[in-house]
């Protein structure tokens, strides 16, 4: 269809064709083929054609909701249509006198906006000006999202400041207290009075403050852990380890907390346990970080049991269970997340860093930890460990 010749002749800029392509070898003929219609159809209207690489450019390919490529898109005039498919060419050559009509009206209807060829068509979108807009719209959505997260994690370290200030207080206490009983001790003895009731305490008192001391440096040392996010390297140094020795020597330092909680420990490790490939430090942050909860969460009076079994020839299995208040079903796999704490636990003390940290070192040593728990009858921490094998 020719445009009619005795009215203007519309500018070419007024019809405006996106073709899309990408660089797979089998659509290559096919597009070859749709150029050449399109070059033999330009010789009859001329019209503005921007062919895109998908990608190159994937964003536009998204604004324009493309299903398949090639694809033939024409933006202006409006309505926009979309041409795909193996008959592509023939859906061509049937929509162009379509077009060419669109084409006309358009230019009949904005006869005071369009007057020569020389306009400038200000008002017909742009190829060039939507991928602007479409990756200056990724940039703000990069940057909001960027946004959030840094305000997440200054609320998360202002709460983690005001929590450690809290939490530190504590064994700072108890530690200062046992040292300067050990100090008026110390000066009674050095002037000379007779022994008295202290003097008797000075072993436990330095227990206790060295208990104290370990327990301020395991909480600077996970809020140290989490501050370097998710998404950093976990340190870890493996070794041959006699995971059921050092189990109990956590048991024995958590005694007199249990004894004060009046909390029943029981356990139950085999003599004949293989050895397993672990670092001991970081094995004892995963122990003392249950071991926390356990105490934190099981009631007055209430039972902890920490057993250990050889599953398979591959792996120990280190279980902890309490008669706590237990964990609901939805929450299991969100409460090894990062920052999170149950709704229920907002009061109590706790960065929500404890269990994801766990996680973090047992993977890193190939390794797996999960939660059973059946309402409020408590719950049951497991994670495995691999058995030493030698060379």
């Amino acid at each position: 269809m020719q445009v009619s010749s005795d009215k203007p002749t519309p500018a070419p800029e007024l019809l405006q064709l996106l073709l899309f392509v990408d660089q797979r070898s089998s659509s290559n003929e096919q597009i070859r083929l749709l150029r050449k219609s399109l070059q033999e159809l330009k010789c009859e209207y001329p019209f503005d054609l921007q062919v895109v690489d998908v990608s190159e450019q994937p964003y536009l390919a998204e604004h324009f909701k493309l299903v398949a490529i090639p694809t033939l898109i024409k933006i202006h005039p409006e309505p926009q249509q979309s041409l795909t498919g193996s008959n592509l060419i023939a859906q061509l050559k049937h929509s162009w006198p379509r077009w060419l009509r669109s084409v006309e009206e358009y230019w009949l209807s904005h006869p005071s906006e369009l007057t020569s060829v020389e306009t400038n068509f200000q008002e017909i979108p742009s190829i060039a000006c939507v991928s602007e807009i479409m990756q200056l719209s990724d940039e703000v959505f990069r940057l909001k999202q960027e946004k959030e997260q840094m305000q997440e994690q200054l609320q998360f370290k202002d709460r983690i400041i005001g929590m450690l200030a809290h939490d530190l207080r504590n064994p700072l206490t108890a530690a200062s207290l046992a040292l300067q009983t050990l100090e008026v001790t110390q000066k009674a003895k050095d002037s000379g009075e007779p022994p008295s009731l202290l003097f008797h305490l000075t072993t436990p008192l330095i227990k206790q403050a060295r208990q104290q001391l370990h327990t301020i440096e395991r909480m600077i040392a996970d809020l140290l852990e989490a501050s370097r996010g998710e998404t950093s390297q976990l340190n870890i140094q493996p070794q041959k380890l006699d995971i059921g020795c050092l189990c109990q020597e956590i048991v024995y330092e958590f005694e007199p907390r249990f004894h004060h909680k009046k909390l029943h420990i029981k356990t139950d490790i085999p003599h004949d346990l293989p050895t397993v490939y672990g670092d001991p430090e970081r094995i004892r942050q995963v122990m003392i970080n249950l071991f926390d909860n356990a105490y934190k969460y099981t009631p007055l009076g209430g039972k902890i049991k920490l057993s250990i079994i050889h599953r398979t020839n591959q792996k120990v299995q280190v279980t902890l269970s309490d008669t706590g208040f237990g964990i609901p079903e939805e929450e299991k796999e969100r409460i090894f997340q990062e920052n999170v704490r149950l709704e229920r636990d907002r009061a109590e003390d706790g960065y929500g860093i404890g269990l994801a940290l766990c996680q973090r070192i047992i993977r890193a040593h190939y390794g797996h930890i999960w939660v059973d728990s059946l309402g409020d009858k408590g719950s049951s921490f497991h994670f495995t460990l691999p058995v030493y094998r030698h060379n």
